[in-house]
C-alpha cells in the first residue's frame, strides 16, 4: 500500500468520526419539547 493510499484511508476514517460526533451531539442537544398541530388538534410532548 502506497503512502498516498494510506493517507486517503486515514482521512476518510477521520472524516467519518467527525461526522458521527457532530450527529451524536445534535441528537443530544435537541429541544425537549415538541408541539404539533394536526387533524386531532394540538399535541404537546416533552421528554424532560
Amino acid at each position: 500500500m502506497s503512502r498516498n493510499t494510506l493517507y486517503l484511508v486515514i482521512g476518510v476514517l477521520v472524516a467519518a468520526v467527525i461526522v458521527f460526533a457532530i450527529y451524536t451531539y445534535q441528537q443530544q442537544t435537541r429541544p425537549g419539547l415538541e408541539i404539533r398541530v394536526d387533524e386531532q388538534g394540538l399535541s404537546v410532548e416533552g421528554n424532560g
